[in-house]
């Protein structure tokens, strides 16, 4: 069974090629961002999975999965994430991807969800899919869609819709429409009301 581990987290990806390196019959190659991991893709014999880090550098969101999985005919490719939500991970899994690991799974947990999805099965633990969004309970994210607030995260970052539209894998367009949207639920008039108004109210 061969695996490529592609997160820029040194000591995650270190640890995580450890425990599935001890466990016997697993080989292990890494490296630390996504245009590293299309180089060894391309170069090397097909890997039975993909682990991809959905913030790492050149990543793109899902964009960069969908281009991961359509590299030298396909292969079975999986998002690994500590910030992605259950809304990233519903569309990960709609776009093809072989399952959708949170970081914060235990390592056994993860070594088993690795083979699991190695073998030709699709994972998401379901703990996490069935959970209640944290932000759920806060009254200003109770205003917004998944989608929107995914947006507002954007504008707190300072980005622009160009580079959320990326980010999320929609058009610029229709960020746009989702910024207006969000301004008149929440009552902002610009960017920079829409992410102080989320930082106060502790969203982000």
């Amino acid at each position: 069974m061969r695996v490529l581990i592609a997160d820029d987290h040194d000591l995650l990806r270190d640890t995580l090629e450890l425990f599935l390196q001890g466990q016997g019959g697993i080989e292990t190659a890494s490296v630390g961002d996504f245009d590293a991991a299309c180089a060894r893709i391309t170069a090397d014999a097909p890997y039975d999975l993909v682990l991809l880090d959905y913030n790492m550098p050149g990543m793109n969101g899902l964009a960069g999965l969908r281009a991961a999985l359509a590299i030298g005919g396909g292969q079975r490719v999986a998002l690994i994430s500590g910030e992605a939500n259950r809304q990233i991970a519903e569309d990960a899994l709609a776009a093809g991807a072989a399952g959708f690991v949170p970081k914060s799974l235990p390592a056994k947990s993860m070594v088993n969800a690795v083979r699991f999805m190695a073998m030709g099965e699709k994972y998401a633990p379901l703990d996490f899919m069935t959970a209640a969004e944290d932000c759920v309970a806060n009254p200003l994210a109770e205003k917004l869609t998944p989608r929107e607030l995914a947006v507002l995260r954007g504008l707190t970052e300072g980005k622009s819709n160009k580079q959320i539209g990326r980010d999320l894998d929609i058009q610029e367009s229709t960020v746009k429409l989702h910024v207006k949207t969000l301004y008149r639920k929440v009552g902002a008039v610009n960017r920079t009301q829409a992410a102080m108004m989320a930082r106060e109210a502790g969203l982000y």
